[in-house]
C-alpha cells in the first residue's frame, strides 16, 4: 500500500498571510498541495481571502475548520468546554451552525465541502449534520471519513510545534503505507525552527514514497483531466474548481 501525504495550515488570517505564504512556496517546490483549514470567524473580504481563492485554485483544497471558534481556543476552559460540545452536539444543532459557518465562507467568496471539527472532534450528530447539507469529508482526530461512501482513511493528526520529536513516527507511518497528516498553526511558524521541522517531516514523507495529496475526496469523484496530470473535482455551488495532485 502507498503512502499518502496530507499537510494542512491553520490560523490562515490577514496577520499571518506572510507567513501562510512562504511555507505555501516552500510546499509548492515540493510539489505539495495544502489543505487550507479556515474558521469561519477568519472568513472575510480581503487579502487573504484572494490569497485563499488563488490557492485553491491551483490545487490546494478548503476546509471549514470548525464552527464559530474563539479567538483564544489556548484556554484551557475554553477548550475543554468546546471538547465535551464537539463530543455531544445534536444533529440540529450542528445543521444549523454548518448553516452559519456556510454563510461566513460565502461573504468571502469561497464555498467548501470539507469540514474539521473543532478540537478535532465530531459528534455522530455532527457527522449525520454533514451528511444532511451535503458535505464530502469530515477529518478528525483519528482520520479521514468519506461521507459520501462510508469509507475512513485512518491516521491521526501531527501537529508541528518547534521540536522534532514526532519524525520518527513520519516515517514509521509513510514506510508502512500509512496516511501522515501533519498540522501546523500558522502563529506557530513564527517559533524557532518550527517550519524547519514541518519541512523535514514533510521530506522525510516524501522519500518514503508518500504520494502528497488533500482532504479532497479521491479518485471516484474526479471527472475531467487538468493539466499537469491533475484531475478536476466537482465543488459546491460558487467554489472555485479543486485540482488534486
Amino acid at each position: 500500500m502507498v503512502a499518502e501525504l496530507v499537510v494542512s495550515l491553520s490560523g490562515i488570517g490577514s496577520g499571518t498571510l506572510a507567513r501562510c505564504a512562504a511555507l505555501a512556496d516552500e510546499l509548492d517546490r515540493r510539489r505539495v498541495p495544502l489543505s487550507l483549514l479556515l474558521a469561519p470567524r477568519r472568513a472575510v473580504p480581503g487579502e487573504a481571502s484572494t490569497w485563499l481563492r488563488r490557492r485553491v485554485a491551483a490545487g490546494d483544497a478548503l476546509v471549514l475548520h470548525g464552527f464559530d471558534h474563539q479567538p483564544d481556543p489556548s484556554r484551557r476552559a475554553v477548550s475543554l468546554r468546546r471538547w465535551v460540545e464537539s463530543s455531544a452536539l445534536p444533529a440540529h444543532e450542528a445543521g444549523l451552525r454548518l448553516i452559519a459557518a456556510r454563510a461566513a465562507l460565502e461573504r468571502s467568496g469561497l464555498a467548501t465541502d470539507l469540514f474539521t471539527p473543532p478540537s478535532r472532534l465530531a459528534s455522530p450528530g455532527t457527522v449525520v449534520a454533514l451528511r444532511r447539507h451535503r458535505f464530502a469529508v469530515c477529518a478528525d482526530m483519528a482520520g479521514v471519513r468519506d461521507l459520501r461512501t462510508g469509507d475512513v482513511r485512518t491516521g491521526r493528526v501531527r501537529v508541528v510545534g518547534g521540536h522534532s520529536g514526532y519524525l520518527a513516527g513520519v516515517g514509521r507511518e509513510a514506510r508502512r503505507g500509512g496516511l501522515v497528516r501533519l498540522e501546523v498553526d500558522a502563529a506557530a511558524l513564527d517559533r524557532p525552527g518550527a517550519r524547519d521541522v514541518l519541512l523535514e517531516a514533510v521530506d522525510l514523507a516524501l522519500h518514503h514514497g508518500a504520494l502528497p495529496t488533500t482532504y479532497r475526496p479521491p479518485a471516484p469523484y474526479s471527472s475531467t483531466a487538468s493539466p499537469r496530470g491533475s484531475t478536476t473535482t466537482s465543488t459546491p455551488s460558487g467554489a472555485v474548481p479543486v485540482r488534486t495532485r
